[in-house]
């Protein structure tokens, strides 16, 4: 079976942005309050980050506990990996989740400005400067068979939805507005020409929009 590129559990907002403005190291989402965009996930019993009581266990774990089945590598941008633009100044600064990462494959971290890998836990960060197709290849490489998950911010998703490299989609629409930040789209009607489309929603308010090429 062919290796599938994969967007899973990404959140937008209910007018389409997935991060608002003014990201910062204190503020990864910028002016977006991420206890109101991920609320969703954070209440289930397979949280993006771990915690010791448990959650909920209804439809929204059942799309949280998908998150790394069959992924053997993550492709994400550089916003996604931290706040600092242009040329590294801060080697020591190595993402937002400290010791232990959540993503426990390779990650391929997409900028014009290369630095040296590192291994924290059992995640290797690799930074690259290619084109859509040619880092997806090295993902795959690294993935083993396995599939690889596209992991944001909205603009990397859109620069491979734009080179039509995606194969699946899972896009939670949170009941909240940002006004402005890293939009996503303006409508998800904008891929029903490549993607088929099924959409439930959930009893924590959440929309989930499931989508598979044509």
């Amino acid at each position: 079976m062919s290796q599938l590129l994969r967007v899973q559990n990404f959140t937008v907002s209910s007018d389409g942005f997935g991060a608002g403005e003014d990201q910062s190291l204190e503020k990864p989402f910028g002016h977006a309050d991420p206890g109101n965009l991920l609320a969703w996930a954070f209440a289930t019993d397979h949280p993006p980050i771990n915690r010791s009581e448990p959650g909920g266990r209804g439809l929204d774990d059942y799309f949280t506990r998908d998150y790394a089945r069959n992924i053997g590598a993550e492709i994400m941008g550089r916003n996604k990996f931290g706040p600092q633009r242009g040329p590294w100044q801060d080697y020591e600064w190595q993402g937002w989740w400290g010791e232990e990462p959540p993503f426990h494959t390779p990650v391929f971290v997409m900028t014009h400005h290369k630095r040296p890998s590192f291994t924290l836990s059992d995640t290797t960060f690799h930074f690259v400067d290619g084109d859509p197709a040619a880092v997806l290849a090295q993902a795959k490489e690294a993935a083993q068979g396995q599939d690889v998950r596209l992991g944001g911010g909205a603009a990397i998703i859109r620069l491979f939805l734009d080179a039509d490299l995606v194969d699946t989609l899972h896009v939670a629409v949170a009941p909240t507005e940002l006004g402005s930040g890293a939009r996503l789209w303006e409508s998800p009607d904008e891929l029903l020409d490549r993607f088929h489309q099924d959409v439930v929603p959930s009893p924590s308010g959440v929309t989930h929009h499931l989508f598979w090429r044509k």
